[in-house]
């Protein structure tokens, strides 16, 4: 069927954002004869516009648009107007994602029971258990054809991975593989398998990797019902007398403005766009924002604590050969406050190539130090350090007072400092990384501080008071029966591991409760 165009009178589900909550979201609904838009900010880039070349494709696909820092967060100081490391385009993050797809622990959804009252902390449990969200977790990866999981076999190890392995037995670890990964190890759903070519961050070219943009996507559109508008940037969701959602203004590439009517909104622009969206959308009845009666949209902004060890070794490693994530060491991910903090962490191999390494090493730094690691390149290994970090209210999205974006808006302030916890923790991370490569011989180990942020959480979350967040267990909006947060900003706390397949899990069983209320006319 040929690709289906709707018209702005036409009241459709619209869905803000095409990356792994919306693209998800939308084929979904698609899929059960639902009429959708997508209206995603960014440009449409296919497989065959990927570069394997680091700088031209951070400039075609990240998000760029200006955003301003506060706090004391170290991206604040070294990368001021590039708080998020995500993707401007359709398949938003999924094209930029490593594709690690790991189940969150039954613990980290009841972080406020397990961990207790945390000072400065604003932790509450997830309206929802790992009971409620298995079988979605189980159809997520399914889905993605995530390896280790549905008898996928795992994808091998490269270098960097066995020097990690080699270490982490060392060090007595039982809990390391190369990873649950949605990036087919043997060709599945009519794409090949992975050729280990090494730039997953700059859009898989063989496909073997998991994206929105090429999987969820076409399929939605086959159908008929789901169209992708690229090049709509979501201005503001209006309302009617009664608070109901009617419909998303939107501007196009060349600064006109349209407004596609709508039955429901669901809003997926990540944790940095969703809730600018809604405070952006404040009227006379909502004048605090969209859907902010709590006061909570925009709050409790998280990123995960992260944090990356390398090493040298006297012999080459060429870390860079493979994929970019290869290998887990799942130990620390556990929760035991005898170490200091509560919550935990997961380490995972990461390699950045030459231009990446350089930038982010320890931005600003200069000299003998710092060359002499560089030249040592072909001879590093690396892990990256990725844990809970603690939802705070200080740490948040506001409105810039006096920056405005290319269509007259403010643009997004994101205002981040660590808890203490978080310092704890990746202290603790970076010793054992350091006695982790130095029990196999490195001859050089290295901290790098975080970059900016991949994994943006929180904003809009859920609970099961309305008091406490913006969204259900459903992710509805408390205040708006036919308004829905679709993304990672529903999350109530970030847990150890990446949110990809849990925002991919949650999508579909959202996608389940918007068909049913639509049908029984409950929304």
């Amino acid at each position: 069927m040929a690709k289906k165009k709707f018209d702005l009178n036409d009241e459709v589900v619209v869905i803000v954002g095409s990356g792994a909550g919306g693209g998800t979201l939308g084929n979904e609904l698609a899929q059960k004869g639902i009429d959708v838009v997508i209206l995603e900010a960014g440009k449409r880039h296919e497989i065959n516009d990927f570069e394997n070349d680091e700088w031209p494709m951070f400039s075609k696909i990240s998000w760029l648009d200006k955003r301003t820092t506060s706090g004391t967060w170290r991206v604040s100081k070294d990368f001021p107007n590039l708080p998020a490391w995500i993707v401007k385009a359709v398949g938003g993050s999924t094209v930029h994602w490593a594709g690690a797809s790991l189940r969150f622990q039954e613990h980290e959804f009841k972080a406020r029971t397990n961990y207790g009252e945390v000072k400065g902390a604003n932790l509450i449990d997830w309206p929802i258990t790992l009971k409620d969200l298995a079988p979605y977790y189980a159809r997520a990866e399914d889905k993605m054809g995530t390896t280790g999981t549905n008898g996928i076999p795992r994808l091998p190890g490269n270098n960097n991975y066995k020097v990690l392995a080699a270490g982490a037995k060392k060090m007595g670890y039982k809990r390391f593989h190369t990873g649950n990964m949605s990036i087919n190890s043997q060709p599945r759903d009519g794409r090949g398998s992975c050729q280990q070519i090494g730039f997953c961050f700059q859009g898989c070219k063989s496909g073997a990797k998991w994206s929105t943009l090429y999987t969820e996507i076409p399929k939605g559109e086959k159908t008929g019902h789901l169209e992708v508008r690229s090049d709509a940037q979501a201005l503001k969701i209006e309302h009617d007398a009664s608070g109901k959602v009617t419909g998303v203004l939107y501007g196009d590439s060349k600064g006109n403005r349209h407004f596609q009517k709508a039955k429901v909104v669901c809003v997926a622009g990540n944790s940095i766009e969703s809730p600018r969206l809604l405070l952006n959308s404040a009227s006379t009845l909502f004048p605090n924002g969209l859907a902010n009666s709590s006061g909570q949209v925009g709050k409790n902004y998280m990123r995960h604590m992260t944090g990356s060890v390398y090493a040298t070794f006297e012999n080459p490693v060429h870390m860079f050969r493979g994929t970019t994530m290869a290998g887990i060491v799942q130990d620390e991910s556990r929760h035991d406050p005898k170490r200091g903090f509560v919550g935990g962490y997961e380490m995972e191999t990461l390699s950045l190539g030459v231009p990446f390494m350089a930038a982010f090493l320890d931005p600003g730094t200069w000299g003998r130090d710092f060359s002499d690691a560089m030249d040592a390149y072909d001879n590093m290994a690396g892990m990256w350090l990725v844990g809970e970090d603690m939802p705070q209210e200080k740490n948040r999205i506001t409105l810039h007072a006096t920056e405005k974006d290319q269509f007259g808006l403010p643009i997004p302030n994101v205002e981040f400092s660590d808890h203490e916890n978080d310092v704890a923790m990746r202290n603790h991370g970076f010793k054992q990384g350091k006695a982790l490569y130095e029990s196999i011989g490195a001859k050089r180990v290295i901290y790098t501080p975080p970059y900016p942020s991949t994994h943006n959480l929180g904003t809009n979350r859920m609970s099961a008071k309305a008091s406490d967040g913006v969204v259900n267990k459903w992710g509805q909006a408390h205040d708006v029966k036919n308004l829905f947060v679709s993304d990672g900003s529903q999350f109530t706390s970030g847990a150890a591991e990446n949110p990809t397949l849990t925002i991919v899990a949650l999508a579909i069983r959202q996608a389940e409760y918007i068909a049913n209320g639509l049908n029984n006319k409950s929304i």
